[in-house]
């Protein structure tokens, strides 16, 4: 994950859809399924962990000036002693939270299952020797949580990956590559997650922009790619934080540390797709654990970011950077108990909602659910907020009290009058609509 250059985007987005654009991919009747499933989900938690934990730096340590041969030998040493999956899965799943996005395999290259196609694996090459995938993939089936896999197109150790723009300093060399041997090992990898590891509800590539610099476009192959992950598990779901618009085969579309339609990160430029929409964000400064990282988002502030998603009909994947040892930070504990609190009485509101049928307003937004329009209000002190005159208005209440909300018909609309919105993450509104 890392702010990029919008160089060459177009010949990108050609070059990627090169091996497929005769096919026009149709979603099947599984994928179709998942796809309604996962955007009523409307909130997952992100993990980014592997042996760059060890060093306290974040995810992208590797990237800057360490020698991969060095790097490596941090696997001798990692030994994540409290590292309890189901105890993962029940925060998690008490945050409120409906899936789980883990990092199977980062740009480091470093593979956290048990892969028959590398030994630098976390069973093969640390004194751990557990399966981590697994041993996730069992948690979530118990607590009802659905898995999803992070799997990086980039390898910043493999001779055989093509370099790009990134991973330059790891000591391999710049004259070879064997593209073809590559994306073999990658396809061999993902067939083993796909196979062993139950049923899996997305595969969230990264890694495309790599090359989005390119003198001559790089053809990544992702349409046979994207093609055996539907043959291997029809109800898998495919999608790539490629930071553009979405190519043929894919099922979601992801938007990295902004809600759609928002691009103040420099990542999420792109047009919005009519795909089910993901944002991922960090729930502090990075993806992975740094040990200096302490500026965590407020639980007012996680709260009003998933309200803007959900208003947006976007899901939000917030992300968490376990410690070396294992654990999940005390802080992101507490976030996660926060909004489990919060959604065990609000989730009506958010979990199977659409997204407001009007723009996002000066005092917050809205979500819908059928003739219910949920009234998200952010802004302390209002006191009238103007539905528009598509949308008929039966009565109004506030959510958490069913006090009556005065309302009164306009030429613009129907006016809601109330006493001032008090200053809380969010003051739910309930509007009935006419049928």
């Amino acid at each position: 994950m890392k702010k990029i250059l919008f160089s060459a985007l177009a010949a990108l987005a050609l070059s990627a859809t090169t091996a497929y654009a005769a096919d026009k991919y149709i979603p099947s009747e599984e994928v179709k399924r998942s796809q309604k499933e996962f955007s009523a989900d409307r909130f997952g938690i992100f993990i980014h962990w592997g042996i760059y934990s060890m060093f306290g730096q974040g995810e992208w340590y590797l990237n800057y000036g360490v020698k991969a041969d060095e790097y490596a030998k941090a696997a001798k040493g990692f030994y994540p002693i409290d590292f309890n999956a189901e105890e993962w899965a029940r925060a998690i799943k008490g945050s409120g939270a409906k899936y789980i996005c883990f990092t199977s395999r980062h740009h480091d290259g470093f593979s956290m299952w048990d892969t028959k196609q590398s030994d630098y694996n976390i069973v093969k090459s640390t004194p751990f020797k557990r399966d981590i995938v697994k041993e996730l993939s069992e948690a979530c089936q118990k607590e009802d949580l659905k898995l999803h896999l992070y799997y990086s197109h980039i390898d910043w150790t493999r001779p055989d990956y093509p370099r790009g723009r990134t991973g330059l300093s790891t000591g391999r060399d710049s004259t070879y590559s064997d593209w073809d041997n590559y994306y073999k090992f990658m396809n061999a990898q993902l067939t083993e997650l796909l196979t062993n590891y139950g049923p899996i509800r997305a595969i969230w590539f990264d890694g495309v922009w790599d090359h989005d610099q390119d003198t001559v476009p790089f053809d990544w192959q992702l349409g046979p790619q994207y093609e055996m992950i539907h043959r291997l598990q029809p109800a898998c779901l495919v999608g790539n934080n490629h930071h553009i618009t979405p190519f043929e085969g894919e099922d979601i579309q992801i938007f990295e540390r902004d809600a759609p339609g928002e691009n103040t990160a420099g990542l999420s430029g792109q047009e919005i797709s009519r795909l089910p929409l993901e944002t991922c964000q960090t729930m502090n400064g990075m993806w992975g654990y740094k040990v200096i990282d302490t500026n965590y988002k407020s639980t007012t502030e996680l709260i009003r970011f998933l309200v803007k998603t959900a208003g947006l009909g976007a899901n939000l994947l917030l992300n968490i950077g376990p410690q070396p040892n294992g654990e999940l930070p005390a802080t992101s504990l507490d976030r996660l108990k926060d909004m489990g609190e919060w959604l065990s009485v609000n989730g009506e509101t958010i979990y199977g909602t659409e997204g407001s049928p009007f723009a996002e307003q000066s005092w917050g937004t809205a979500t819908r659910n059928g003739d219910r329009l949920f009234l998200h209000v952010i802004k302390p002190g209002t006191t009238e907020i103007i539905i528009p005159s598509d949308l008929k208005v039966k009565k109004a209440e506030t959510f958490a009290s069913r006090t009556p909300v005065e309302t009164k018909k306009s030429k613009d609309g129907t006016i809601l009058r109330m006493d001032a919105t008090p200053d809380v993450p969010d003051h739910i509104i309930e509007v009935t609509l006419k049928k």
